[in-house]
C-alpha cells in the first residue's frame, strides 16, 4: 500500500501556503510599514482567488479536485506573469503604469480636507523596490513562489490522474498466464 499526497492533501497543502505568502505580505505592510504599491496590491489577488479556490478543492470529489488543480495552476502562473512585470518594472526594464501610486485623497469631504490629505500622503512608487532579499524585491520573491505553486498543481493533478489510473487498471495476478496454455 502507497501512502503519499493526494489530491486533496496537495489542495490544502496550496490554500496554506498561499495563505502564508498573503500572511507575510501583510506583515511587511502592517507590522513592518511597507506601503504596497498598485502593482503590489494587483499581485495579491491570485491568491485571494487561490486561497477559497483551493479549500473548495480540498472538499470535493477527486475528479473535481484534480480540476481545480489545473486551475490552480493556471492562477499561479498568472501570478508569476504579475510578479515578473512588476519585478521588470522595478528593474527599469519597461514603464509601469502611469498610475501607479499607493495613497487615495478620493475621501476628502471638501477641497481644504483634500489639499491636507495630500499633504500627508505618500505615494508608493511602482519602480522602486521597498525591500530586497539575495538581490530579489517582493515581486521577484511572488514569481518564485508563484511558479513552485503551479509546479506543484501541476504536479499533483497529474500524479492523482495516474494513481486514479492505476487504481482502475486491471490487476495483473501471478502464477497464471493465459500463454501457458
Amino acid at each position: 500500500m502507497r501512502v503519499g499526497l493526494t489530491a486533496r492533501h496537495a489542495a490544502l497543502t496550496i490554500a496554506l501556503a498561499a495563505a502564508a505568502t498573503i500572511g507575510g505580505a501583510l506583515v511587511f505592510e502592517h507590522v513592518w510599514g511597507y506601503q504596497p504599491c498598485k502593482l503590489c496590491l494587483i499581485q495579491r489577488n491570485p491568491y485571494y482567488i487561490a486561497i477559497p479556490l483551493a479549500l473548495v478543492a480540498a472538499l470535493m470529489p477527486a475528479r473535481w479536485t484534480r480540476a481545480a488543480l489545473w486551475l490552480l495552476a493556471l492562477v499561479f502562473v498568472v501570478s508569476a506573469g504579475l510578479g515578473a512585470y512588476h519585478s521588470g518594472v522595478e528593474w527599469g526594464f519597461w514603464p509601469g503604469p502611469s498610475d501607479c501610486g499607493g495613497g487615495t485623497a478620493a475621501n476628502a469631504g471638501n477641497v481644504g480636507d483634500f489639499l491636507n490629505q495630500l499633504q500627508t500622503t505618500r505615494v508608493v512608487s511602482c519602480t522602486e523596490a521597498a525591500w530586497r532579499f539575495l538581490g530579489l524585491s517582493l515581486a521577484g520573491w511572488n514569481v518564485l513562489i508563484s511558479l513552485d505553486l503551479a509546479l506543484f498543481a501541476v504536479w499533483a493533478a497529474r500524479r492523482s490522474a495516474g494513481d486514479r489510473a492505476a487504481a482502475l487498471a486491471p490487476k495483473a495476478t501471478y502464477g497464471s498466464s493465459s500463454l501457458s496454455q
